[in-house]
């Protein structure tokens, strides 16, 4: 791997509070790979023999059942995922794809576990992260279950733009196809949802979204602290998001 990578890595939640000799040993059995865009990384049910940290590209985690197949997040750079299932020794719940040409460093599974047994900083930062991406994956849930589509894609557009800093505009990061999965909705109906919010405070230019009317669209998304990530420290950064990196459970 790079050196120039070693800072930006260092800096994820799970190695931050690490040792320096349990960093060093980490990095000095992970090693870098590059991939073309649109290629299975592993597929659900394989066994998870690296921790991934993507340092370029995107990666599509995504889950398959009975012909059917649902986004599950979108990872950007500098992130990890498919750590809950390297913890447990276990078959992968999700497969991954490249969306673009990505690179990515593989650190084997059984010499995470191993440093987590001899550094209590370690097993600290990953309990961390598996609550966070416990509380975002019930935050989900909740999100799925409880709300229609027109609440659910306006608390996602707030949501989005919190975490673009507040911004009255923001371009997709994905395409809308890849978002309605994720929302659960057809493509259609994401359309749909769409049309339907430009009376709700929202423009549309192409790919970019135009909020018009801030007010009106937490109105139309029915905003709640015990669902929405409102608080920066609560967000695990599951999905889409170029500026955020967190590990991923799997």
């Amino acid at each position: 791997m790079r050196d120039e990578d070693k800072p930006a890595i260092r800096d994820l939640p799970l190695f931050r509070a690490v040792t320096t000799q349990t960093f060093d040993g980490l990095m000095a059995s992970t090693y870098a790979q590059g991939f073309p865009p649109q290629l299975e990384l592993f597929r659900q049910g394989d066994r998870a023999d690296f921790l991934h940290i993507l340092v370029e590209g995107a990666v599509e985690l995504h889950a398959e059942w009975n012909g059917r197949d649902a986004v599950m997040a979108v990872v950007r750079p500098v992130s990890s995922f498919i750590l809950a299932a390297c913890l447990r020794d276990q078959p992968a719940l999700m497969s991954a794809r490249t969306l673009e040409r990505s690179r990515i460093l593989m650190l084997p599974a059984v010499d995470l576990r191993a440093a987590i047994r001899r550094d209590p900083e370690l097993a600290a930062a990953v309990m961390g992260e598996l609550a966070r991406g416990y509380r975002g994956m019930v935050r989900q849930v909740k999100n799925l279950k409880l709300r229609g589509t027109r609440e659910r894609l306006a608390a996602w557009l707030l949501t989005q733009s919190r975490r673009e800093g507040g911004a009255a505009s923001f371009v997709l990061p994905v395409e809308k196809r890849h978002l309605a999965s994720y929302l659960g909705m057809t493509a259609e109906s994401l359309s749909r949802t769409f049309a339907a919010l430009k009376k709700e405070g929202i423009a549309l230019d192409g790919a970019r979204v135009i909020i018009t009317d801030r007010a009106a669209l937490a109105l139309a998304a029915g905003q709640d602290p015990l669902i929405d990530e409102m608080d920066a420290s609560e967000d695990p950064g599951e999905v889409m998001l170029p500026s955020l990196g967190r590990p991923r459970g799997g």
